[in-house]
């Protein structure tokens, strides 16, 4: 009888309880506090701007609008408006793409040789150094009007840390998979294709995610000097004019596109490398 019982348990005296049961899974689809949190933040900070400029009067509406204000001219303004957002999209999206290609490029070549970082690195980080905003006019002068100093300053200002996440990632691979592909008499090619560039592509990533913010800020300095009627020419017109509400609807706008690009980077992350998700620690 008390065999039978024993078999019956599933497991013996020697082997635990919980030893052949599956590790628990993630749980997948979107949970409800990735939504509603965000909210939660936008409602807070919206009180807080109209409790700042109405409530408690503490910002004249010539230099801050409140946001019913900022609402009114938006829609009010839309037909110029939307346009404009489209514009500005465009350039940014575009400038971005580029800077991600030419980053990516000159990190895999500082990474794979170290007389050519030793050579170009400080050169780089001159370049990072210089202050975006004063180039402007010299672009005008440059390389002349229409999209090409727009999408020049957005490369100035995006390429950098994707230089940087690209050379750092190719060149702390794991000990273990360098091992693994030495073991396996892999050629450089394919221990670059299946190792060391999949091992990098999280800190990639981490450079692609910095870079997309600064590309939108990219694009609205380079409308500054640009004929182009994107947003950051919309915000010297309606500035310039005494317009701030919808100037400051034009900056709402520019806000909430680079939200939403982030976010559709941080899904293509999601998607592109789904090995991070089930080999790291959920937060």
């Amino acid at each position: 009888m008390t065999e039978t019982t024993g078999t019956r348990s599933g497991h013996t005296g020697t082997e635990p309880a919980g030893a052949g049961a599956p590790p628990p899974a993630r749980r997948s689809g979107v949970r409800p506090a990735a939504v509603g949190l965000p909210l939660l933040g936008a409602v807070i900070t919206l009180a807080a701007w109209w409790l700042v400029t109405s409530g408690l009067e503490l910002v004249h509406p010539v230099s801050l609008p409140p946001p019913q204000a900022v609402w009114q001219a938006m829609v009010a303004g839309s037909g110029v408006l939307m346009p404009a957002l489209g514009v500005t999209t465009t350039m940014t999206v575009v400038g971005f793409l580029l800077s991600a290609v030419a980053g990516v490029l000159i990190g895999m070549a500082l990474a794979g040789s170290r007389r050519v970082e030793r050579m170009f690195a400080p050169l780089l980080v001159a370049v990072n150094a210089v202050p975006k905003i004063a180039l402007g006019p010299l672009l005008v002068v440059s390389v002349g009007w229409g999209a090409k100093p727009i999408l020049t300053m957005v490369f100035l200002l995006c390429f950098f840390p994707i230089v940087l996440s690209t050379a750092t990632g190719l060149t702390t691979t794991p000990n273990d998979l360098a091992e693994l592909a030495r073991s396996l008499n892999a050629s450089w090619w394919q221990a670059f294709r299946k190792v060391r560039f999949p091992a990098a592509l999280p800190q990639i990533f981490v450079g692609l995610k910095v870079a997309m913010p600064l590309a939108a800020i990219g694009a609205v300095i380079g409308e500054f000097y640009s004929d182009k009627p994107g947003l950051g020419y919309q915000i010297l017109q309606y500035n310039g004019i005494g317009d701030t509400a919808t100037a400051w609807a034009a900056i709402v706008l520019i806000a909430l596109m680079s939200i939403l690009l982030y976010s559709a980077l941080s899904l293509v992350e999601r998607f592109a490398l789904p090995w991070v998700r089930a080999t790291t620690s959920a937060r």
